[in-house]
């Protein structure tokens, strides 16, 4: 609103109010407080209404008009000016309408290529053209482009299916990308009430994988110790020197028995006593995660401990990780990505040291391992010894025809008696 427009509203404000302080009569006589203040908005109303059709502008609806005290004085406040509200016009702004593909948390396999699609829809006043293109800003680029451009011009109002192609990456993790679009003259806008803000692409990564290592059933293979002395593998329970023990079925602080194998790991019996176990070395490969679920065994209700991973490289100690636990009926998942030791063959120590006074600080590692990505390797064949049998000469029996004696039959002349003639007297 003008100046000039201003100053007039103001005049007429102040007329009335003298008017309505003239009008007070001095004796004393109350005069209609609800008739004098309904004459003064009727008549703040109809100016405000000569005054708006004169100079072409609009007031707005319920525009609080001048307080007045009643009484003997009248008070005056400021009156607002009428604001006109004018609606910002952009060259370039988009809004985000849907996912077509590939919404927030969605997961996709290591090391594979997908293809994620926005919506939008144009609602500037400047056409997108094919010189506009989707750019990225920050976050994870999953060996994505650092631009595309647009295949097609979007003209104000339409909608467009904006696509770009990435490749997860070849270790599991949550990642996002942020992108926002840019017109020909290089300069980024997005979407929102400023079209300044990116959008992104948010995704889970995950695959095959197998575990690689397995601490547990190798515990006697470590290097176990307190703070002076090495310790016997297995320990004994309650030993005031610390001990280890495997745990076929071990109970949680919450009394479920959980048939995955455990440590028992009870540091020496001193404040701020410590057990410890050196394990053989180990090559860490790229995506190698240490796993496993800490806590304080079933009924050590005094167990106040810290459970640490340890490696030893080059001579050096260092620490990958600390766990502050005690028994509260409740258990602590460990999952630590180790692909920052990739290539380097290290030694792992397991370590729970009492905090403070040691008083029954039974901590258990639940099924310890290492989890390696991919597909475990094929069992190594090994080679079956054939056994090669010597021939042994053998004597052959040659038969010899057995000669048989036959008989021979000899034929004897059978007498044949001759008759005899008779001469008959």
């Amino acid at each position: 609103m003008s100046q000039k427009k201003s100053t007039i509203i103001l005049s007429i404000v102040i007329v009335l109010l003298a008017q309505l302080a003239c009008n007070i009569p001095s004796n004393s006589s109350t005069p209609d407080p609800f008739a004098t203040l309904n004459g003064l908005y009727t008549a703040s109303a109809l100016t405000l209404e000569a005054v708006g059709t004169q100079s072409g502008f609009t007031a707005t609806p319920g525009l609080p008009l001048p307080t007045v005290t009643l009484g003997g004085s009248v008070t005056a406040t400021n009156t607002p000016i009428p604001q006109v509200t004018v609606p910002v016009s952009r060259c370039d702004a988009a809004s985000f309408i849907s996912d077509v593909t590939f919404p927030d948390g969605s997961q996709v396999t290591r090391n594979n290529s997908f293809t994620k699609v926005w919506r939008f829809q144009n609602i500037g006043t400047c056409a997108w053209t094919t010189s506009y293109a989707l750019a990225f800003t920050s976050g994870d680029l999953m060996n994505g482009p650092a631009a595309v451009a647009l295949s097609r011009n979007v003209n104000p109002g339409e909608y467009a299916d904006i696509p770009v192609t990435l490749t997860a990456p070849n270790i599991d993790g949550k990642y996002r990308g942020y992108w926002k679009l840019r017109n020909a003259s290089g300069v980024l806008f997005g979407i929102g009430a400023q079209a300044d803000t990116a959008f992104w692409v948010d995704v889970k990564v995950t695959g095959p994988g197998y575990i690689a290592y397995e601490f547990a059933p190798n515990y006697c293979n470590a290097s176990w110790s307190n703070s002076s002395a090495a310790l016997p593998c297995p320990g004994a329970e309650g030993d005031v020197n610390g001990s280890v023990l495997k745990l076929n079925e071990p109970v949680l602080e919450n009394g479920v028995k959980d048939d995955e194998p455990g440590l028992l790991t009870l540091p020496q019996d001193k404040r701020n006593g410590i057990i410890s176990g050196q394990y053989p070395p180990y090559t860490v490969q790229t995506g190698d995660r240490f796993r496993t679920i800490i806590g304080c065994q079933h009924n050590s209700q005094k167990c106040d401990v810290i459970f640490r991973l340890d490696y030893r490289f080059n001579g050096q100690i260092k620490t990958l990780g600390s766990w502050h636990e005690i028994y509260e009926g409740k258990f602590f998942p460990v999952d630590l990505d180790l692909s920052g030791l990739s290539g380097q063959t290290v030694n792992f120590i397991l370590v729970v040291s009492a905090n403070g006074g040691n008083s029954s600080d039974n901590a258990l590692w639940l099924n310890p391992q290492i989890a390696r990505q991919g597909n475990p390797p094929p069992p190594t064949a090994t080679p079956t010894s054939t056994s090669t049998s010597t021939p042994t000469p053998t004597a052959t029996v040659t038969s010899t025809p057995t000669i048989t004696a036959t008989a021979t039959v000899t034929a004897t002349p059978t007498l044949t008696a001759t008759p005899t003639n008779t001469v008959i007297p």
